[in-house]
């Protein structure tokens, strides 16, 4: 289940408003975790356009409300066009507003991705699909620290393409909660990765996602992701 807000506006197609937001990650001096404004904006665009992805939308536009400070409008929007550029959408227009008349003694930012689907296009449930995680849940520090195990955008782009899949990103609620969204009797593959990772944890900014899919697309899954594959 996406938490993206789909608002129909023809017969065909629909608005698609997905969002995230995050706080006390920054620059600040009374920030929990320190790091760079590009890696804010980076991974705050990655969950927001996950989500939309994840409905079938297409993005065309990114909405940041800034509340790190007008210094960090710049390194902001680096690290939304280092995402943009991952999924090979180098020219969608960036816009926004700073708050820069109260200084925040923690950084804060809430980012929307807007975009548009052809309702037409919206893939269909279907029964008996297997079920793997993509990805390692990984929150704060961790996601700097284990680089190699957080999902490509890329990869999730491929995968979300493929006819036949449905992707749904995990994030702060955990892989457990998202589970219950794709999976109707896989207690089995719930298990096996239940045993290789913490099923409850927090994925802070959607580091992994579940993946439904027809057995036959398995071994060509399994080849795009690679180690980062987990599955029954």
């Amino acid at each position: 289940m996406s938490d993206s807000l789909i608002l129909p506006f023809s017969e065909s197609d629909s608005l698609i408003v997905s969002s995230d937001n995050s706080g006390g990650i920054g620059l600040k001096e009374k920030d929990l975790v320190y790091v760079p404004y590009e890696v804010v904006g980076y991974y705050s665009f990655r969950v927001a356009v996950m989500e939309c992805l994840c409905v079938g939308g297409r993005p065309v536009s990114v909405v940041l409300n800034n509340f790190c400070g007008d210094e960090a409008w710049e390194d902001l929007t680096r690290g939304v066009r280092k995402g943009l550029d991952e999924l090979g959408m180098e020219d969608l227009p960036i816009t926004g507003s700073t708050e820069s008349n109260m200084p925040l003694l923690q950084s804060a930012l809430g980012l929307m991705v807007i975009g548009k689907r052809v309702n037409e296009r919206v893939k269909k449930q279907q029964p008996l699909r297997k079920i793997a995680l993509i990805g390692r849940p990984l929150v704060g520090e961790e996601v700097m620290e284990q680089q190699e195990w957080v999902a490509p955008l890329s990869l999730y782009k491929s995968l979300c393409e493929m006819v036949g899949v449905q992707a749904l990103p995990v994030g702060s609620k955990g892989i457990a909660y998202e589970w219950g969204h794709l999976d109707q009797s896989g207690e089995g593959v719930s298990m096996h990765i239940s045993n290789k990772v913490d099923i409850e944890k927090s994925s802070g900014p959607s580091t992994c996602f579940l993946i439904a899919y027809p057995e036959q697309l398995e071994e060509e899954i399994k080849q795009r992701s690679g180690p980062l594959f987990i599955g029954g």
